[in-house]
């Protein structure tokens, strides 16, 4: 029998002077699947030349970066300069290292909404080379008379295009007024992130600023609403590796933590340049070197 779903508040927090709600990590929820990190941005006004996110580091880890309203220019350390907008993904996987930026088009003005995930790399992948892809369309399910849009990974027969270096799966869901029922994987976990509306799970409701966690052990998900509403429906093979995370590193140890935020702040070749016009973002110590 299946456990009871898990309701966990999301975090407010500012980045880049645009407020976000961080459903992913929290206490006690670190990883779902491979999924480490949740940041549900906006729905917020935008100008056209406002500053957004300046380049910055990653190891061992994936950007998923999905939108439901407005664009988005992605820069990185790899020469990729790519706008993306609503219905498109752009997939980053740092590997050993890698820089981007996520800037204002310089034409947009109007409301942001949208979600940016981590994925943890596996030992296998994790200090590989960089890589970046867009992809400008996604495969659509019909769910009774929902739909879901597969970001990565497979749902009900149909997969995405996207890379994927674990057993991990995200669908974004338009949901229908009434039920939805969707086949789950028995022995994967699974998390709902509602964007819009309001969404009962097996009798627990969810708004957005919320965060649902299904344990392994459920065959299906059945999604109750009574208008409309939009969520993300994430998990995976619960990862086996333990990771640690600090800043925007995802790694095992404290050592390679400190190398590489040691790296960015020389300047290493490890990490490239982005050419972008907003500044370099500077990071300190990290808290068991001071």
């Amino acid at each position: 029998m299946s456990e009871p779903v898990e309701v966990t508040e999301s975090r407010d927090t500012d980045v880049g002077g645009f407020r976000v709600r961080r459903a992913l990590p929290n206490r006690p929820r670190r990883t779902v699947g491979a999924w480490c990190f949740v940041d549900h941005m906006g729905p917020a006004d935008v100008r056209v030349d406002q500053d957004l996110i300046g380049p910055h580091p990653h190891i061992g880890l994936q950007t998923v970066t999905w939108l439901l309203a407005g664009e988005l220019l992605h820069r990185d350390s790899l020469g990729s300069e790519q706008v993306i907008r609503p219905g498109q993904l752009n997939l980053m996987t740092a590997g050993h290292g890698v820089a981007h930026a996520e800037e204002a088009t310089g034409r947009f003005h109007g409301s942001l909404h949208g979600v940016q995930l981590w994925v943890a790399q596996p030992s296998s992948t994790r200090d590989g080379d960089a890589a970046f892809e867009h992809h400008a369309e996604l495969p659509q399910v019909e769910l009774g008379s929902s739909t879901g849009t597969v970001l990565v990974g497979s749902v009900a027969g149909t997969s995405s295009p996207a890379r994927r270096d674990t057993d991990h799966l995200g669908i974004d869901l338009d949901l229908a007024p009434g039920t939805t029922a969707i086949e789950l994987e028995p022995s994967h976990e699974h998390a709902l992130v509602v964007f819009e509306g309001d969404v009962t799970v097996d009798g627990r409701p969810l708004a957005p600023g919320h965060l649902a966690y299904l344990g392994p052990g459920r065959d299906e998900c059945a999604l109750t609403t009574s208008a409309t509403a939009r969520a993300l429906l994430i998990g995976g093979a619960p990862f086996a590796e333990q990771v640690l995370m600090w800043w925007n590193f995802v790694a095992r140890t404290r050592d390679e933590i400190s190398a590489a935020r040691d790296d960015w702040m020389a300047g290493h070749e490890r990490f490239g340049v982005v050419t972008s016009k907003l500044d370099r973002i500077d990071v300190g110590e990290p808290p068991w070197r001071t």
